[in-house]
Parts: structure tokens; sequence; C-alpha cells
């Protein structure tokens, strides 16, 4: 019946016991599963914390009940067990220590001539933790001054050079994966179908008026031949778009309406026309563009056959 440990306390740690048993039994994928389920999860620690409630209550009601049936020492000894306090001995004995001062009764014993309108000084030592900091700075120091002076170990230079080039691998890394860091410098065609459809609305949203639907051209260029303006290819179709085109003609800049990945995927949306065949294509302008980076088709040499000249003469029958 004697229970030391306040409801308002009991109640918190095993309601925050119950959400970390749930976070490792409901598998919520990359996010907590109270945000990859919010409904069912709020729910279920709203009733969890009303069940808690009731059993505190429910507890203490039985309590009271059962201390109504003891006697009237026993009621007087269960009184005076609630009523002492819990002290962590060990832990306030080790505080004392560290600390290194006197009690205020024995603080008679160190306390010095020095008299300022009444306010007198105490000859107290330094603290133990105080002391040991002290004591392990100087190691730390004499380590540091062997390591790096005596036996000379990476400099400061040297080690930032490592952790710059550590971090730029770690964001090269990442700007693999990141489609919304991309430039006209790191962008690479898309091919997956939801890029190239998302790349389809973007342009029927915005280009049709001047490129047509099929790509066949009107105000702007005939987007389903080889010839380009300011060249073809996802990195220069890339910068067309995020830059505008030609000054005072061409199309205006959509870096200021379009995300990068947006851009990357109407540009690469847009290179799905060449080679098809619009209802009413505009005449080519520009240059056929030829990728500089492309791999030219290795052309296999023609064989010359060799005819074997047999001398009838040479030839002997037996």
């Amino acid at each position: 019946m004697k229970n030391n440990t306040a409801w308002w306390f009991r109640i918190p740690v095993a309601f925050f016991l119950v959400i970390i048993i749930m976070e490792f039994s409901v598998d919520g994928g990359d996010k907590p599963a109270f945000l990859a389920y919010p409904l069912i999860m709020f729910a279920f620690m709203a009733l969890v914390l009303l069940i808690l409630i009731a059993i505190a209550f429910i507890v203490q009601a039985i309590e009271n009940v059962l201390f109504h049936t003891l006697d009237d020492e026993a009621k007087a000894r269960y009184l005076a067990t609630k009523e002492e306090k819990w002290e962590w001995t060990w832990g306030k004995n080790l505080y004392n220590k560290m600390l290194g001062s006197k009690p205020m009764e024995e603080e008679v014993e160190i306390i010095l001539d020095h008299n300022y309108d009444g306010i007198r000084e105490l000859d107290n030592n330094l603290p133990p933790w105080w002391v040991y900091l002290f004591y392990a700075s100087i190691v730390f120091a004499v380590v540091y001054l062997a390591r790096f002076h005596v036996f000379n170990d990476y400099t400061q230079d040297e080690e930032y050079e490592q952790e710059v080039a550590t971090a730029q691998l770690e964001i090269e890394e990442y700007k693999k994966t990141a489609k919304g860091l991309v430039d006209a410098n790191t962008v690479e065609l898309l091919t997956d179908a939801s890029d190239l459809n998302a790349g389809k609305t973007i342009f029927e949203s915005n280009c049709v008026a001047c490129h047509m639907a099929d790509g066949g051209g009107g105000i702007g260029p005939n987007l389903t031949d080889q010839n380009w303006i300011l060249g073809g290819g996802i990195k220069n179709v890339f910068h067309t778009i995020s830059e505008g085109g030609r000054d005072g003609k061409g199309m205006i800049a959509w870096k200021q309406n379009l995300k990068p990945v947006e851009i990357a995927q109407v540009a690469s949306y847009v290179l799905t026309f060449e080679g098809t065949t619009a209802a009413n294509p505009k005449a080519a302008e520009g240059d056929i563009w030829v990728d500089p980076n492309a791999v030219e088709p290795v052309t296999p040499e023609k064989e010359t056959s060799t005819e074997q000249v047999i001398d009838s003469t040479s030839v002997t029958m037996n």
C-alpha cells in the first residue's frame, strides 16, 4: 500500500514509455510513427492517457479504502511514512565532496581575521572539481604540445583542407539525389515517367501558346526538328528556359516562375519532341546541333578478300 511516487510523475513516465514502445512496434518508414499515421496514433495516445489517469484514480481510491480499514496505530505509522522525504544520500555526499566546502556549523574553524563592515572571509580550499579540471588541462596541454609541436602531427591548415574536401564529396553525393539543386552545368536528362509527365504539365500550361501542343512551333521555333537557335541538349535547353532566349525577340526567362527541378522536367520533355511529326510544323530555324560529347559510332572496316592463286604446275599428284 506504500507508494511514494506522485501520480503526476507516474502518469507522464508511463505515457512516454508507451510512446517509445509504440515507435519501435509500428513501422512508419522514414518518418516517426505519429507523423506517418497521425490520426490513428494521436487517438491511440489519447486513449492510453485516459486509461493511465483512470488507473491512477482507481489506485488512489483503493489506497483510501484500505487506509480506513487500519487501526489507529497503523494509520499513524502509514501517515508517518507518507511524510518521509526520499533523499539521494550518495549523490548528496558526492556533491558536498566535490564542492569541498565546510558545513555552516564548522565555518568558525576556517574564518579569517578580515572584517569589512561585518563581512567575514572564509579560508575555504579550492573546489575539488575546479582543481581536477585544472590538472586535466595541464595533461591536455602536454599531450597537445608533444603531438603537434614535437612529433609534428597534422596542422590546422591540413585539417581544414581535409574537412573541406570531405564536405565537398558529401555535397556532390547530395546533389546527385537532390533534383532541386540542379543548374545548367549539373542538370541531367530526366527519363522517369513521373518527371516527363510533370514536364508535360508545365509545357501545356506555359509553352503551348508559342510552341504548340505538338511542338510544331508558332511564335516560337519548331521543337521537332534537329535545328536549334541557342543549342540543343539538356544543358543548353535548361539554360535557355532558365535565362530566356535572344535579347529583344526570344522568350522570357522562366527562372523567376519555375523551380530548377521544374525547368529540368520541362526541358527533358521538350527534348522528346525531336524526331516527331507535328501537324503544322514551322520551318527550321538555327543550325543542326550535334552533341559534342556524343560517342561517334564505329564503322567496321571493309575486309579485303584475297584470292589464293594456285599454280597448277606446283601441284603434284601422287
